[in-house]
């Protein structure tokens, strides 16, 4: 029963995991060791001191690797993750710089060590790109498990939760998400973390709800409180009235219907009703990964993002590191397709735990294939890899964010070089894959016609055009509400770079978020996209949108779409149109 003495309230974070649950509160006090008592250490008790801080990690190390061993069955694809924070608790940013700061200051572990990670806090907090926000998390993530050893506070063992709850917590470790039981914990919000975090990778493996990044959240819900979480909208509601409880409820029975009903037909093409097959592929980070776009019905790999290895260690991965990453992966998939994107940090240089001097605006700096043109062995080293996983599938090799001719130019020749240097070794590879560049920048839109005669595809990668185009900061509150996928410019740029592609003979394919939403599918393929790729969660319902549309009328509907002149009569008009046909498959407010 709802609360009647407390009015309902409608939270609103980010859609980290998708589905609805209702169920009761129930807090986890997860925040870690704010406070530490600074004290000088006598020259003759350092010896002493270091060894304590060495026992602490070692015992938290000690206890990850028992989370380890006793992780879910159905999480063991995603085990590599809780490898990579074993790897962090000897990183040297941490470990060497906390020993240090004991041997020079003379202070006692605790303080040490929070003075280091004050530090690596503060070199992260100006970075924009999500995706290394959330890396930076791990190292938080890490630090707070030493730091209970050191001062001696046992954490909330999540695994020990006997009753069926949904978890509200400031944050959750991955190591905490891998505890989770799901016949007890039916959903997750959190204040800290998003979509990329390994929290919300986590949350999806297990496919249960989870609302990440929803500011006071421990605040605002109180324990036991009965709440809504609706996980595929980013939507939290506390103390429901009946009516709501009513209407979630419903959505609850038909999402549930619907997930079972798309998932048997995950694995069939995906064929319009005039016969136009359209490839579904997915969206990984981890190499584990690969096993769900699999699960999921994937037609292959659309987007293998790789930086992972060169953020989660304390320098840059081998080639044979490398290389054993993306074999893997190609063997998994084959004979499906691969495409793998290289290196795409950020101009923060946030790798390895090596930070330059920040810049005044990292997502227009030196990032992606900018960086890796002005670091030519780390990109040669990363082609090799590429090279040699080619042999054992169907590998695409994809440069981001190009903007000239010239980087394209320049990317091959080095490709040629590192496929040169093989050949002299005597190493096995393949040099005859295809390429591909990300369009994310709109001088790629603009110069599409000079570009295709450069390579074999173009992805749209939706988020970061959209960024540039509208000229829209995504974590900037203030304007992120300007973040339309639907602007007609965002869809007359896509219908140009689809009929660049038509007429040169270069296939259109799309990477980005908007891939993922079965409300877009229609417009997608009405513009002439050949290819699209999502998280893999999302790929059965893709599949089965496109299963009753028909690409002639989408056709038509794209041209009259086209003749709009805002996002909201866009969207209208996407309802209008195929609101009936989509009704059970979009779950929106």
């Amino acid at each position: 029963m709802a609360n009647r003495d407390a009015e309902e309230t409608k939270l609103r974070g980010i859609a980290a995991s998708p589905g609805i649950c209702i169920g009761r509160a129930y807090l986890v006090d997860q925040e870690g060791v704010d406070v530490v008592s600074k004290y000088s250490v006598m020259e003759s008790n350092l010896r002493d001191e270091i060894k304590r801080f060495k026992t602490a990690v070692k015992n938290a190390k000690d206890e990850l690797r028992s989370i380890i061993e006793n992780t879910p069955e159905e999480l063991h694809p995603h085990a590599n993750i809780l490898e990579t924070h074993l790897v962090l608790f000897e990183d040297k940013m941490l470990y060497d710089r906390t020993i240090e700061t004991i041997e020079k200051e003379k202070v006692n572990a605790e303080w040490a060590f929070k003075k280091v990670v004050s530090g690596v806090k503060s070199m992260f907090q100006n970075i924009k790109n999500s995706y290394l926000k959330e890396r930076a998390e791990d190292i938080i993530h890490v630090s707070q498990r030493i730091m209970r050893k050191l001062v001696g506070v046992e954490a909330v063992n999540i695994g020990d939760i006997d009753k069926r709850v949904i978890l509200v917590a400031h944050d959750l470790s991955p190591a905490d998400a891998s505890q989770i039981k799901t016949d007890k914990i039916m959903g997750l919000v959190t204040e800290r973390g998003g979509r990329a975090s390994h929290t919300g990778i986590i949350a999806r493996a297990l496919e249960i709800p989870a609302v990440m990044g929803l500011d006071h959240a421990t605040k605002l819900i109180k324990n036991d409180d009965l709440i809504i979480v609706d996980g595929s909208t980013g939507i939290v509601i506390t103390r429901p009235a009946e009516q709501t409880l009513a209407d979630y409820g419903g959505r609850q029975i038909r999402y549930r219907e619907y997930q079972t009903a798309v998932s048997r037909d995950s694995h069939l093409l995906a064929e319009t009703t005039d016969g136009f097959i359209v490839p579904v592929m997915g969206n990984i980070e981890l190499s584990d990964e690969a096993a769900s776009v699999v699960e999921h019905g994937g037609d292959g790999i659309g987007l293998y993002r790789t930086e992972f290895q060169y953020l989660s260690g304390a320098r840059f991965p081998k080639e044979s590191e490398l290389f054993e990453k993306y074999k893997r992966v190609v063997e998994m998939m084959a004979p499906k397709p691969v495409t793998i994107r290289t290196l795409d940090i950020n101009g923060d240089k946030a790798v390895n735990g090596f930070f330059d001097d920040a810049e005044n605006n990292p997502a227009l700096g030196l990032r992606a294939i900018r960086y890796c043109l002005k670091n030519p062995d780390v990109f040669k080293t990363q082609l090799r890899a590429i090279l040699r996983a080619a042999v054992f599938g169907n590998v695409r090799i994809m440069f981001p964010m190009i903007s000239s001719c010239e980087e394209v130019r320049e990317a091959k020749r080095l490709l040629n070089e590192a496929a040169d240097s093989l050949a002299e070794e005597g190493e096995t590879f393949r040099r005859d894959i295809k390429i591909g560049i990300m369009v994310e920048v709109p001088s790629a839109v603009v110069m599409a016609d000079l570009l295709a005669e450069e390579v074999d595809f173009f992805s749209i990668g939706t988020n970061d055009l959209i960024q540039y185009l509208l000229a829209i900061d995504r974590d900037n509150t203030d304007v992120s509400h300007l973040f339309q996928p639907l602007n007609p410019a965002i869809i007359r740029m896509m219908k140009h770079v689809c009929d660049v592609g038509g007429e040169k003979g270069v296939q259109v394919f799309m990477c980005g978020e908007m891939a993922g939403e079965p409300l877009y599918i229609p417009l997608l393929l009405g513009l002439g996209i050949n290819e699209l790729s999502m998280n893999p969660q999302s790929i059965p319902a893709v599949k089965s949108t496109i299963r009753v549309l028909s690409a002639k009328d989408a056709g038509r509907f794209a041209e009259d779409v086209l003749r709009r002149p805002s996002a909201s009569e866009v969207m209208k008009l996407l309802r209008n149109e195929y609101g009936d046909i989509l009704s059970d498959k979009v779950y929106t407010e």
